[in-house]
């Protein structure tokens, strides 16, 4: 404390370490991760399925694979700059509410035409949670632990993706396809209602806004009973410049002129190769290298799981060499996910085993850059950032797929060497930011306190 006057918060958190509070945040964005995967994942996973039922080429999915990043492309923004204005807690509750309700209505499709603009418009909702998980986390832990705890919770949503298969294996053959956005309408729709009365809201969001106060009196009362906030007090973030509003235009202020667009592209790159390979690795190991439709399913579940160990193990070096971790997992990235055509070719076994490894590594270097990129930002402004870093990134989203649709005729093995060009590219561009991110705080001491 500064003073009697002025509580410093981030001070307070440091003192306090982990606590009940962070890990009843944790318990929180670990269930919202999961629905969120599920939702994103669960179209790749009925699409073997609609070529069937419903008799449509498997290059005409392209555009249903890839509608939700379209939503995702607007509601990251849109979304990202509700939780700064308005909470992060009010943000990740209307994004559920409406993700959930167009994923249920989805279930009802009866053409392509139809699905698209569903998952267009539930694309809007999903793509609000990211930027809300990763503020809401990093702004209530310890300095020692920001970085790591939103990684952990970012890291849960390929769980989600891998429920989505395993539900795809378990009940689409009993069930039909639809059971898939039955329950990934569902699950977020009571999941909202309940976090109205349940879920907390950032501690640095609170502190920055005054109405707020009462709530964050009775929250250091219950991390610091021996504390007495004074009536006159006035909470600070001592460690953080901020801006005056969550304009766009601060992104480039501060050293990050250059920075911030070369992460809006390393997302691009990721985000063309990550939708690639969990749009059409179940539908290409079917058609192209003849497995059967559980072995896709559970391929694409192994990628998924293999995300969420790989951001569990990596966190700790993620919190401490930030970009240059992560461009060490794009060079990674380029073998691995080049050999999962040949593997599928080889076993289910061989296959299985690449497809988690390339899990691990690109769904990795998503929780790495998810929280990483957006930790470069203050807290006025970090889920606005972040929702500009994800909803921009969405057009490498977009792309993948459809690339991928084009790719359709060349041989397996082929196709996933292509794959692996957005992660060389990435690995380039992650080391500039690093040189200028690394040149900027050494300039600019104080900016480095509020990462």
């Amino acid at each position: 404390m500064a003073g009697e006057t002025e509580v410093q918060v981030s001070h307070l958190l440091d003192e306090h370490g982990l606590g009940a509070f962070q890990i009843k945040l944790i318990l929180w964005s670990t269930l919202i991760a999961y629905i969120d995967g599920y939702d994103i994942g669960a179209i790749a996973f009925a699409a073997p399925h609609l070529v069937t039922d419903w008799g449509v080429p498997r290059s005409s999915l392209g555009f249903v694979l890839t509608a939700s990043n379209f939503g995702v492309l607007f509601g990251s923004q849109i979304f990202g700059w509700v939780g700064d204005r308005y909470g992060r807690k009010t943000s990740l509750i209307i994004c559920n509410i409406l993700f959930g309700v167009f994923t249920y209505w989805a279930s009802y499709s009866t053409n392509l035409t139809e699905l698209f603009v569903l998952r267009t418009i539930a694309g809007l909702g999903i793509g609000g949670v990211i930027p809300n998980v990763v503020a809401i986390n990093a702004e209530s832990a310890p300095r020692h632990l920001r970085a790591t705890l939103a990684i952990i919770a970012t890291g849960m949503v390929p769980i989600g993706g891998a429920l989505a298969g395993f539900a795809a294996a378990a009940l689409i053959p009993h069930h039909g396809w639809q059971v898939l956005f039955q329950i990934g309408g569902v699950v977020p729709i009571v999941f909202a209602i309940v976090a109205i009365f349940g879920m907390p809201e950032s501690i640095k969001y609170m502190t920055l806004h005054e109405s707020q106060r009462p709530k964050m009196e009775r929250l250091i009362a219950a991390i610091r009973p021996d504390f007495k906030v004074p009536a006159n007090a006035r909470f600070v973030i001592e460690d953080e410049k901020q801006f005056p509003s969550s304009n766009p235009r601060y992104l480039f202020h501060n050293g990050l002129e250059v920075i911030t667009p070369l992460t809006w592209l390393i997302f691009i790159l990721n985000l063309m190769g990550y939708f690639f390979l969990i749009s059409w690795t179940p539908t290409m190991l079917v058609g192209a290298a003849k497995a059967s439709q559980t072995v896709g399913a559970l391929t694409g579940a192994a990628l998924q799981v293999g995300g969420t160990v790989g951001a569990l193990v990596l966190c700790w070096w993620l919190q401490r060499q930030r970009f240059l971790a992560i461009a060490v997992l794009f060079l990674i990235a380029i073998p691995v996910v080049a050999a999962i055509g040949y593997a599928g070719l080889s076993s289910t076994t061989a296959l299985i085993i690449v497809a988690f490894l390339a899990g691990a590594v690109v769904l990795g270097i998503q929780s790495g850059i998810n929280v990483v990129g957006a930790m470069i930002y203050p807290t006025s402004l970090r889920a606005n950032g972040s929702g500009w870093q994800l909803g921009l990134g969405r057009f490498g989203a977009i792309i993948g797929p459809l690339a991928g649709a084009l790719l359709v005729t060349l041989p397996i093995q082929h196709m996933y060497l292509f794959a692996a060009i957005p992660f060389a590219l990435g690995a380039l561009v992650t080391f500039i930011i690093h040189a200028l991110n690394t040149a900027r705080l050494h300039a600019h001491p104080e900016l480095a306190q509020g990462q």
